[in-house]
């Protein structure tokens, strides 16, 4: 686990666990209506080292997480590159550790939201393996059409990139194929945007086929319109003049190009992973009918990225779920049964984290994972206590929900890394969720109100049932205390006299044991 960076003169005035305002320290001098960033080393690793304690070192055993070790243990090694400075001049790319800089437009009046959104991309960076330099904001009513910035601004982009010796430039926003290519031949290194980040960062995470055939589908989606042909690459493949005017026979015919065929391939790859991720659909319906037969309720947990969410689920249920301080840390859906204190079953399901902004082409092709949370009894939102914008996270999660059509499911808010929050703060978040639950998955404080407020909301059983019940039928008993609300027993001679509550359709499977009151 890496450590802060000591604190420099130029940074003393900084806290050392304060990863955010590293990246973001403002400087001295701000020139002409754009502001620019100091260094930072290691957000999303100063993230991590912030909680001293970890997210596993708790009172309660929260599962066996394997996938750590093998996440982890990857590295790369910096400034082994010998490759050529302009980007243009080459096609392809080694991989190695990206230094990037960020760049980002706000209008009048919208610097403090425009700082918190490149704060989140910064760590969004740090966590797809680049090492952020610096940042630069651009106040100005649009983006330009063209580069972005303005000219004027991309020249000093690139003077500063030069400086820095940055290799990649990443917008905070999604930018045109057009504004991609004019502003990386100003700048002369590779130039992406906020969307390829996440692509990048999903790509790296999906461990299931359907997690990984999603991913890929949503990049293939990203890439088609951004393919970019170098030299010959953009030359006919057959037919066509190939020796100049008219040289040979076989020679002629409307040829394609080679980005023509790239295009066509992507189409056809798309296609078969469409058919592909509809092929698992089946197989998560058969589940979903399975516990809607045995009527199991269901909980979604959903909320923002790096909000908590795996670290809640471990907590109720000791899934052993991936627990990571860092963004899209877990993207597949993980299911776990549960139950309430009075005995009634219920799943508790983890999904993927939302972010704001988050890429079109992603909530299209997650929609069968999301289909956890439209067909949920109660969603769980988690909300981290400790972001320094929580308002805009609810906003972006409630707008993803709505999304997927589960707006009217009963919605429980709970205020996650309270321990982190001072008193002052915890009376801001009660201003703007009055019945939001304040609850540490690290120390446990508000894990039984949430497992209370769970049962309140969840489906109750409503038909009122007086049965006699054989010694020989303890499955109907057993059977009650799973679907049913078993109130009280008595241990008769004839057999087992119950007073229960019950769904209509289990009433009617024990209709045959039901007595007078």
């Amino acid at each position: 686990m890496s450590k802060p960076t000591e604190p420099t003169p130029e940074n003393t005035e900084i806290p050392a666990d304060d990863a955010v305002s590293r990246v973001l320290r403002s400087a001295e001098s701000r020139a002409s209506g754009y502001s620019l960033f100091g260094s930072g080393s290691g957000q999303a690793s100063a993230l991590q080292d912030a909680s001293t304690t970890g997210e596993n070192e708790r009172d309660g055993f929260d599962g066996e997480q394997q996938d750590r070790e093998d996440r982890q243990a990857l590295r790369r090694v910096a400034n082994l590159s010998t490759e050529l400075e302009d980007v243009t001049e080459v096609e392809y790319r080694q991989l190695r550790i990206e230094n990037v800089v960020l760049i980002g437009v706000y209008p009048q009046g919208a610097q403090e939201d425009a700082e918190n959104s490149i704060r989140e991309l910064a760590a969004l960076a740090e966590t797809a393996g680049a090492v952020v330099l610096d940042g630069l904001l651009q106040r100005r009513p649009h983006p330009d059409p063209s580069t972005y910035l303005g000219k004027g601004k991309a020249e000093e982009l690139r003077g500063i990139v030069a400086s820095l010796g940055a290799d990649t430039v990443i917008a905070d926003t999604e930018l045109a194929p057009s504004q991609r290519r004019a502003l990386e031949d100003v700048v002369k290194v590779k130039v992406i945007d906020r969307t390829a980040v996440i692509l990048d960062i999903f790509s790296q995470h999906a461990k299931s086929r359907e997690g990984k055939a999603q991913v890929e589908l949503a990049q293939l989606e990203y890439l088609l319109p951004r393919l970019r042909g170098w030299g010959e690459s953009m030359s006919r493949q057959a037919g066509g003049q190939v020796g100049g005017a008219g040289a040979g026979m076989g020679s002629r015919g409307p040829g394609e190009t080679k980005i023509e065929l790239d295009r066509r391939r992507i189409h056809t790859r798309m296609a078969k992973l469409r058919k592909q991720i509809k092929g698992f659909g089946p197989a998560r319906e058969a589940k979903r009918a399975n516990r809607n037969r045995y009527e199991v309720p269901s909980v979604a947990i959903a909320g923002y990225t790096n909000a908590g969410k795996s670290s809640l689920l471990n907590r109720i249920t000791k899934a052993g779920v991936l627990v990571e301080n860092a963004l899209f840390a877990t993207l597949d859906a993980t299911v776990r049964k549960t139950q309430t204190e009075d005995g009634r079953l219920y799943t508790l399901s983890d999904t993927v984290g939302f972010v704001r902004n988050l890429p079109h082409q992603l909530v299209e092709a997650f929609r069968s994972t999301l289909e956890e949370v439209a067909e949920s009894d109660v969603i769980v939102h988690v909300v981290d206590a400790s972001h320094p914008d929580p308002g805009s996270q609810i906003t972006t999660v409630r707008d993803v929900i709505g999304d997927v059509g589960a707006r009217d499911i009963p919605e429980i808010i709970v205020f996650n890394k309270s321990d982190l929050v001072s008193e002052d703060d915890r009376l801001v978040l009660r201003g703007l969720e009055p019945r939001a639950i304040f609850a540490s998955a690290r120390t446990g404080e508000g894990i039984d109100e949430i497992l209370v407020r769970i049962a309140e909301l969840l489906p109750s059983p409503t038909v009122p049932l007086h049965l006699l019940v054989p010694y020989d039928r303890g499955d109907v008993i057993s059977m009650l205390h799973r679907r049913g609300q078993v109130e009280h027993l008595d241990y008769e001679e004839e057999g087992t006299r119950v007073r229960a509550l019950a769904s209509e359709e289990l009433a009617a499977q024990v209709s045959q044991f039901a007595v007078a009151e």
